[in-house]
């Protein structure tokens, strides 16, 4: 890794090698090659149209000979994740993007969607980027384009922090787990039917609806109270007489087709967890099953260069 203070600068020449083809590869008609960045409005338009797609930005800087280690294999990646947008940056060329991302050392890949940093990896292993980018590929809630998801919000399952999340009454074979992949698997509760399911963002988001997916209609949550930023966890006597943020009561209309519940948005402005404690079920079945769920928002706030004061200085000055 390159320290953004120590790296001398080469030439563009030099530069302009990072972004081409592997040497000796074959021409392939569906190569998809990474897209060097020109200007910081051309990163700002390209993130843009990314969307709720997955944007891989690897932040370079010439002269950087990890940057050049990495270039054939992060050229590679793109072509292995079509779905995927690869974007690249040199950190003197777009200094005002470099320094509004934090950028200190090269190479670093910063992982974004609807222009919202979700992730971040440094250095020059090929293989721990690859995790990485298979990490997020895999529990892709997909795109609003493909989905009934909503224009300007989308699914906020990648700023789930796991390690704050918590399930009450969960069965040992049907874990909480299951409910946060879409597959076969569910959360099922273990001794009656209700759950109590606290779950934890990595960031302060704006929550704009519930999504709620089960394919036993008889064992989906019916009566479901929702809490928002708790001081401790809540058990279940506390869940019964505590005022909710929203109650719902559920039917079985509420999950035919897409699953979205509405939730009053102007209660859910500045969300750091949530807690759903889930009374019953539709047909008073003794375990309640839930197939997937997550939250349709907003992050409170996204990458935006208007935002940002220039402090770096002109190109080629130090800092």
């Amino acid at each position: 890794m390159c320290l953004l203070l120590s790296c001398t600068s080469t030439s563009d020449s030099s530069f302009s090698r990072l972004s081409a083809p592997p040497a000796g590869a074959r021409p392939i008609s569906s190569q998809k090659w990474v897209k060097v960045i020109g200007n910081d409005a051309e990163f700002q338009a390209e993130l843009s149209g990314a969307g709720s797609r997955l944007a891989v930005v690897k932040f370079t800087m010439s002269g950087c000979r990890p940057c050049v280690r990495i270039a054939p294999a992060f050229n590679m990646l793109s072509n292995k994740y079509p779905q995927v947008v690869f974007l690249e940056v040199d950190v003197h060329v777009c200094q005002a993007t470099a320094a509004a991302n934090n950028i200190s050392a090269t190479p670093t890949f910063q992982f974004f969607r609807n222009k919202v940093r979700v992730d971040q990896y440094q250095g020059a292993d090929a293989s721990g980027l690859e995790e990485k980018i298979k990490q997020h590929v895999e529990n892709d809630p997909g795109s609003n384009e493909d989905s009934d998801i909503p224009k300007g919000y989308m699914d906020l399952m990648p700023f789930v922090s796991k390690a704050g999340c918590e399930c009450l009454n969960e069965s040992d074979d049907c874990g909480f787990d299951n409910c946060l992949i879409k597959d076969s698997s569910y959360l099922e509760s273990d001794c009656d039917e209700q759950l109590l399911i606290t779950i934890a963002f990595n960031q302060p988001v704006k929550l704009f609806s519930l999504k709620l997916l089960a394919a036993e209609l008889a064992q989906a949550p019916k009566s479901v109270k929702i809490f928002i930023n708790l001081p401790r966890s809540m058990g279940f006597d506390d869940a019964e007489r505590s005022e909710a943020t929203q109650a719902l009561d559920l039917s079985e209309e509420d999950y035919k087709d897409d699953g979205l519940i509405p939730l009053r948005y102007v209660k859910f402005q500045n969300v750091n967890s949530v807690t759903l404690f889930i009374r019953s079920n539709q047909g008073d079945e003794e375990t309640t099953k839930v197939n997937y769920l997550t939250f349709i928002g907003t992050p409170v706030q996204a990458t935006n260069m208007n935002d940002f004061k220039r402090v770096v200085g002109k190109k080629g000055e130090s800092h």
